[in-house]
């Protein structure tokens, strides 16, 4: 069973810049994408951006330019940069993780396909 833990959330002011940071354990991550997701009040679960195992990168169009995803393999941590940061940022961002059936996967877009979710990190932006 994999366990993801995110961290780095938090609020800042419009412009602003954060950086999370998602942890997995509890079973290899070898091969597996990893992605997040962020979920706003009242909103569904909005694809943010995935990197799969090769660190070929796919992003949401609300975040292309603003955010960076990253990965380290060998300490199975996933980084997601994000800048200038605006109110409609403002959300719970979830790390997820899934194997796709290949190490040069493209992700789902669709939280459905994603298996292992962290608990969620807030990240607030006032204007």
């Amino acid at each position: 069973q994999a366990q993801l833990v995110e961290s780095g959330g938090g609020s800042v002011q419009a412009g602003s810049s954060l950086r999370l940071s998602c942890a997995a354990s509890g079973r290899s991550s070898s091969g597996y994408v990893v992605g997040w997701f962020r979920q706003a009040p009242g909103k569904e679960r909005e694809f943010v951006a995935a990197i799969n195992w090769a660190s070929s990168t796919y992003y949401g169009d609300s975040v292309k330019g603003r955010f960076t995803i990253s990965r380290d393999n060998a300490k199975n941590t996933v980084d997601l940069q994000m800048n200038n940061l605006q109110p409609e940022d403002a959300a719970v961002y979830y790390c997820v993780s899934q194997w796709f059936g290949s190490m040069r996967a493209i992700p789902s877009r669709n939280p459905e396909g994603w298996r292992y979710w962290g608990q969620g990190t807030q990240v607030t932006v006032s204007s």
